[in-house]
């Protein structure tokens, strides 16, 4: 068990780390936005669903083949850039209507078991999102290779268990600000949504924010 007092200088470090700027949460930030809070909150597990599998890497030491390999962590990079591309088409194309994820409630409020399976499909697509946009990052395997080791001590026992429990609080605080950050947004989209003008300036700009994050992936170095 990892005491105490480590944990005390562990949680505020993930805390900070969660709330600096970075893909992962400019991307809660903009599905949020587009989709409403709930839709946020499914990415914000779906990221934390990725956490979990690097922290897993890590343990496992799987985490180290993308250090060594430019082969395996290039090509982890760049099935991740194009499915930014991917959403940023998607956002472009949606001019002033929503991107379409199956789940928006109908117009006239009627609600039945046809619309809550696409509720739920829609849901579940973007749990997927936020799964694939955390995992295709080989940055992130990398960074909890060098970052949880220096929390865990041989002498307190398996290394691979303190692991887990460093990357499970990890994913604690990612879902407190994360959380945040979708309930914030998903309050101010919610909004704008009620303005077509407004719904499609907010897709334009999530199409280039994707683009962004995707150059930005693409480029960066091993």
């Amino acid at each position: 068990m990892i005491p105490l007092d480590v944990l005390l200088i562990f949680f505020p470090v993930c805390i900070f780390l969660a709330l600096t700027p970075g893909p992962d949460n400019i991307f809660v930030l903009t599905q949020s936005a587009l989709h409403g809070k709930l839709a946020g909150i499914f990415v914000v597990l779906g990221l934390c669903t990725g956490v979990l599998v690097h922290t897993t890497a890590v343990a496992l030491g799987v985490a180290a083949i993308f250090q060594a390999s430019s082969l395996a962590f290039n090509t982890l990079k760049i099935i991740g850039a194009f499915y930014l591309l991917y959403l940023a088409w998607g956002a472009l194309r949606a001019k002033g209507e929503k991107i379409s994820l199956e789940d928006n409630e109908p117009e006239d409020g009627e609600k039945n078991p046809t619309q809550k399976t696409r509720r739920k499909a829609g849901h579940g697509k973007l749990y997927r999102r936020g799964i694939i946009m955390n995992v295709t990052n080989p940055k992130v395997s990398i960074f909890f290779l060098s970052f949880l080791p220096q929390f865990a001590d041989p002498v307190r026992g398996s290394m691979s268990l303190q692991m887990i429990q460093l990357g499970g609080f990890f994913i604690l605080s990612t879902l407190l600000v994360f959380g945040a950050i979708a309930l914030f947004a998903g309050s101010i989209g919610t909004r704008l949504q009620r303005s077509s003008r407004a719904q499609g300036i907010m897709n334009k700009a999530a199409g280039f924010v994707f683009i962004a994050l995707a150059v930005k992936l693409a480029t960066i170095q091993q």
